[in-house]
């Protein structure tokens, strides 16, 4: 078996890190202070807003932007899932390379390339999250366009037509989230490759990063300040 005791232990502390953060953040009732949480209030205050516009491009424009952002990442991870590939095809030249290096890695041929396997997984697992975001998206474009006239806006209808789309836009944002961090524990990921210690301490600071982005950042203070 490749994997030894301390990779097996990493690698499961790898997972419960991911997960964990994950729960954290959708599913704890403390999510509601989280910045991610916040920023979904505002998708209804837009929504809101677009029904007393007459001329909608502004609301056009913005929705074309979250659509070239998520296409930006999906594209972005499948050069990932490129690069991670081409380590599993050149593992000999990357291990003699790595064997030069100051810091000692020691690995096997399989190991290393089970690793780069799960690398690749990552970054399979991040463009599908993107790939989904973007089609959210052009949904919501469409919703955005079969919104009531201004002169319905305080019609059942045209408010439940603004709860819908601020639903809606909530749920691709969801999944750009979920892309996004795939990409940063990605980065925590890498630490495998020096040592399954290594991968349990970036797999710690990762999620606590994140964590503080999400409840105790500058940004987060911004969107609360009243």
């Amino acid at each position: 078996m490749p994997f030894t005791l301390p990779d097996l232990l990493a690698l499961a502390w790898f997972i419960v890190a991911w997960a964990g953060y994950a729960i954290l953040l959708e599913y704890v009732p403390h999510r509601r202070e989280g910045l991610n949480a916040r920023m979904n209030r505002y998708r209804d205050v837009w929504m809101f807003q677009m029904l007393a516009r007459d001329m909608r491009m502004v609301d056009a424009q913005i929705v074309a932007a979250l659509q070239n952002g998520t296409a930006f990442f999906a594209s972005t991870s499948l050069f990932a899932i490129g690069g991670a590939l081409t380590i599993i095809r050149s593992t000999d030249d990357v291990l003699n390379v790595v064997a030069t290096l100051p810091i000692g890695i020691q690995t096997g041929r399989v190991l290393w390339e089970m690793k780069a396997i799960g690398l690749a997984v990552i970054f399979v697992y991040a463009f599908f999250k993107f790939g989904w975001s973007y089609r959210l998206y052009n949904y919501v474009a469409i919703l955005v366009g079969a919104t009531p006239p201004a002169k319905e806006k305080d019609t059942p209808e045209a408010k439940a037509h603004a709860l819908r789309v601020g639903r809606l836009c909530a749920v691709a944002g969801l999944h750009f989230n979920r892309g996004q961090r795939a990409f940063f524990f990605a980065l925590g990921y890498l630490g495998w490759f020096i040592s399954p210690w290594f991968l349990m301490g970036s797999s710690v600071i990762v999620a606590i990063v994140l964590w503080r982005r999400q409840f105790a950042s500058d940004s987060r203070r911004a969107v609360c300040s009243e």
